[in-house]
């Protein structure tokens, strides 16, 4: 048995929120989570540290690990000592829990010596994040979009992946990332589902393969829906954008940019307080390190 094992997945933006439909599409970027796992012979001890941003709830990657030493039936043979690293912000809708989730699960599996399929693997992260009431829909959508990378369609309520589709890598992915955070078991979704048949008009775009229509759709209905500023995604697309909209429940808006317009749509939300995270599509797999 190894005991020891870090495994690393890549980060994931919304496409069509699920909150509204119970399905959802979300595509993978290359933003990571890393975590660390060791075993240890403090049965039922489960302990985590985030050391990227030390003050947030830990819960959901204990609760990952608990999952899994329960699947194999070593939740009192074993403790479990994680630490987490990641380049992602939380708690801004750019898919933190589900990233750190797929890698505490992964690195688990891995410190045990075990072997699971990879769905198996992202099912346990989604449970997880009910066990943490960290989510509303088991985010099943940006979990398959973190671990496997490319773009996903997901039934989130049967756990099933809908459609797989690559991703063009000629593109960048611009985040506008405000310092305020709001967390999704906080959304307001009887508000959300008034939008429902808009939603479903993103999603319909989505399956046709007209991903970033559907992420512009999506984004503008769930940012006036929830009273966020749907003018920070509009002044990306004036500035060349091809696609912008907030990012899962927000506050984080997503823009899908022309490399020759980079400078342009960075310049355009310097009026608005926050960071700009630059990143690339990902369709590379989550993996033991």
């Amino acid at each position: 048995m190894k005991r020891r094992a870090t495994a690393v997945a890549h980060g994931a933006a919304t496409i069509v929120n699920a909150i509204t439909l119970g399905r959802g599409a979300a595509f993978g970027v290359d933003l990571w989570t890393k975590a660390e796992v060791e075993l240890t012979n403090k049965a039922g001890i489960i302990k985590a540290e985030i050391t990227s941003d030390p003050k947030e709830c830990p819960l959901l990657v204990e609760k990952t690990s608990t999952r899994v030493l329960e699947r194999f039936g070593l939740e009192k043979s074993f403790g479990v000592q994680i630490t987490t690293q990641s380049n992602i912000p939380i708690a801004r809708g750019l898919k933190s829990s589900s990233t750190a989730a797929n890698a505490t699960a992964l690195a688990t599996v891995a410190a045990l010596d075990k072997q699971l399929d990879d769905l198996e693997i992202i099912k346990i992260g989604v449970e997880a994040a009910f066990d943490a009431k960290v989510t509303l829909t088991g985010a099943f959508d940006d979990a398959c979009a973190s671990y496997f990378g490319g773009a996903v369609i997901t039934d989130n309520l049967n756990r099933q992946i809908l459609k797989q589709i690559p991703l063009p890598q000629d593109v960048v992915v611009l985040f506008y990332v405000p310092p305020q955070k709001a967390y999704t078991i906080n959304s307001d979704v009887s508000r959300l589902k008034t939008v429902k048949s808009l939603v479903e008009t993103a999603l319909e775009k989505a399956i046709d393969g007209k991903l970033w229509d559907a992420l512009t759709l999506n984004g503008l209905v769930y940012s006036v829906a929830s009273n966020q500023n749907p003018a920070i995604a509009i002044d990306a697309l004036a500035a060349g954008a091809v696609a912008a909209g907030l990012c899962g429940k927000g506050p984080a808006v997503t823009a899908i940019t022309p490399k020759d317009s980079i400078k342009k749509v960075k310049a355009a939300w310097q009026n608005y307080e926050g960071e700009i995270i630059q990143a690339y599509p990902n369709s590379k797999k989550a993996e033991v390190l």
